[in-house]
């Protein structure tokens, strides 16, 4: 679809300011990079930056970090703009300031944010922002992820509404003592935040620069040019649905080992309503909030990311339809509607540090839903993710390493799933061995993709992978994570994928089965924690897999002899090969 222009803008304009802003954003999130002092951003990519304009309509975002991150920058300015109406505070120039409320557009207390905003005079403008997960933020427990514990928004750490770090340029010194006073790594966390605000100040320079090319007047109507088309481009998207409604439900663990119900096997449901151009996403029927365990979902911050990312990614697949600019207008013909009170819409004082599985599971469900209007432009069900915050004491100073544990894809229309990677919106990526034993108390002595683990499909899903970590010294770990309980889906005809599983390994020979979620827990010298991912989903009759394909995947290591007959009717030889007329018969 071709770029319509604004009054007095030209398309070519409109297209160049685009990719502009685009640049300036993806700069924005390598200098960070660059500049962090924490594995989480430096090789995870756990990170967002963006560029937001005076009221909050995001212009661009970071192509190389993750949706999780970059998505919330917009909600973050909505609620910074209404606190500091509500106080009555004026932004001015040389300000930054610092965000993490997860009742006010922040995604969870981890990720905080700081913004610098950009004038024109004495007019705001626009902003530019970073996020990134920070590795301790003061809850009860060390480190920012596994605080499964924690009974409400207090416990889960510092929380910053709005506040001013830089004050028209000068630093705001009080501040910086009590982030350094109650934050355990604090040479680490201050370090990445000083990163954040550079990377944030280089943004501001760049689009000040832009300004001075193009001029104010002609730059923000570039600006309302590209949302109008990224708009149009959703919109024409949604107008090749069928009109109907489209609904699914799949369940998250919750807390498996609790005796209280409401606090497990928690359903989420999703009923998409498409209308001409325009979709609505009902989540009425999800599980009520856990009022103290902290997995329920901001609504704005991870909920409507999880949804937008989910129905742009299929929708628009880039595959398909080439470079989709990001931005407010695409979010605009899809509305969200969630009952006040329920696990994607929780009411504060709720705590929601352990929200990303949970969210990723709600992606999960808007791809389920899809897949009956889309089929082949779905994948089957993912395998969700798990978090472990490993943590501990070395002379008295505080060491702590979260690590994200992949899941796997679910297979797709022509392709199996993708495996050991992480899935919808939390594309992070995983830390490198050497990295983690140069400078940390921990030996991974397993890494590898989880054998005989497979959802069968005419394209099976993706397999999970193993992940093994030793503690060469006494410390600590707390996990979250979700998909022990329930299977990822199957798809027209193909088997559900597998649970993942944890295990704790001692030294003795003795094993420990343990749930997916896991408070702060002693871990001695030598214990080993045993991580086996899930695998996604099957697509398709297993019993029309390409039987060469599956002799391929045995003759790999990745499925037994025995598992290729019983799962795909597929009869492999002693010398390897496909026997022909035995599979004819198993599969007749």
């Amino acid at each position: 679809m071709s770029i319509q222009s604004k009054p007095g803008v030209d398309p070519v304009t409109i297209a160049v300011v685009q990719g502009a802003l685009e640049n300036i954003a993806v700069e924005m999130g390598y200098r960070l990079m660059r500049m962090s002092y924490s594995s989480i951003i430096r090789e995870s990519e756990d990170f967002g930056a963006g560029l937001v304009d005076a009221s909050g309509r995001g212009l661009a975002e970071s192509a190389q970090s993750t949706p999780l991150q970059s998505g919330p920058i917009p909600g973050y300015i909505h609620g910074i703009n209404k606190i500091l109406s509500e106080r009555g505070e004026i932004v001015r120039p040389g300000d930054v300031i610092m965000h993490n409320d997860a009742y006010s557009g922040a995604s969870h207390g981890p990720d905080v944010a700081f913004m610098v905003p950009i004038f024109h005079g004495e007019r705001l403008i626009a902003w530019a922002g970073t996020t990134a997960h920070h590795l301790d933020i003061g809850a009860l427990t060390p480190g920012s992820c596994g605080i499964v514990d924690a009974i409400d928004a207090y416990a889960e750490g510092l929380q910053f509404k709005a506040i001013k770090v830089y004050d028209q340029g000068v630093k705001v010194e009080p501040v910086w003592h009590i982030l350094r006073d109650n934050i355990r790594v604090s040479d680490m966390v201050v370090g990445d935040m000083e990163a954040q605000i550079a990377a944030a100040r280089i943004g501001a320079k760049r689009f000040e620069e832009l300004m001075t090319r193009y001029g104010v007047e002609t730059l923000e109507a570039a600006c309302e040019g590209a949302m109008d088309h990224a708009e149009r481009l959703m919109r024409g998207a949604i107008a090749k649905l069928p009109d109907g409604d489209y609904s699914a439900t799949t369940y998250i663990d919750g807390f498996l080992d609790s005796d209280d119900p409401k606090k497990k096997e928690l359903p989420i449901c999703v009923t998409l309503r498409v209308r001409g151009d325009e979709i609505e996403v009902d989540l009425e029927g999800t599980a009520d909030q856990v009022d103290d365990a902290p997995i329920n979902m901001p609504l704005v911050g991870t909920a409507d990311i999880a949804i937008w990312l989910t129905i742009r990614s299929v929708l628009l697949d880039t595959a398909v339809h080439g470079h989709i600019p990001v931005n407010d207008g695409l979010t605009r013909p899809i509305k969200i509607k969630a009952p006040y009170g329920c696990l994607a819409n929780p009411i504060f004082p709720a705590p929601t540090i352990a929200r990303f599985c949970p969210g990723n599971q709600l992606a999960d469900t808007v791809m389920k839903a899809l897949a009956q209007a889309m089929p082949h432009n779905v994948s089957a069900g993912i395998g969700n993710l798990k978090v472990i915050a490993f943590s501990g004491l070395n002379a008295g100073k505080h060491w702590v390493h979260m690590e994200i544990f992949e899941g796997s894809y679910g297979g797709r229309h022509g392709s199996d799933g993708m495996d050991a990677v992480d899935t919808l919106y939390a594309n992070t990526r995983n830390n490198p061995i050497e990295d983690i034993e140069t400078h940390l108390p921990l030996r991974v002595s397993r890494y590898e993709l989880r054998e005989d683990a497979v959802g069968a499909g005419k394209w099976r899903g993706g397999l999970g992978s193993v992940r093994e970590f030793e503690y060469l010294a006494d410390g600590g770990a707390s996990v979250e994570g979700e998909g022990h309980g329930f299977a990822p889906w199957g798809f027209d005809g193909g088997a559900s994928g597998k649970q993942a599983e944890l295990r704790l390994h001692t030294p003795s020979g003795n094993v420990r089965e343990l749930p997916s979620k896991v408070p702060h827990m002693r871990i001695a010298k030598g214990d080993r924690f045993r991580c086996l991912g899930p695998a996604g989903g099957g697509y398709g009759d297993p019993m029309t897999r390409d039987p060469q394909a599956v002799a391929d995947d045995v003759l790999d290591g990745l499925i037994s002899v025995k598992t290729a007959e019983e799962a795909f009717g597929v009869v492999i030889a002693e010398d390897g090969n496909v026997d022909a007329a035995a599979t004819a018969a198993k599969r007749g």
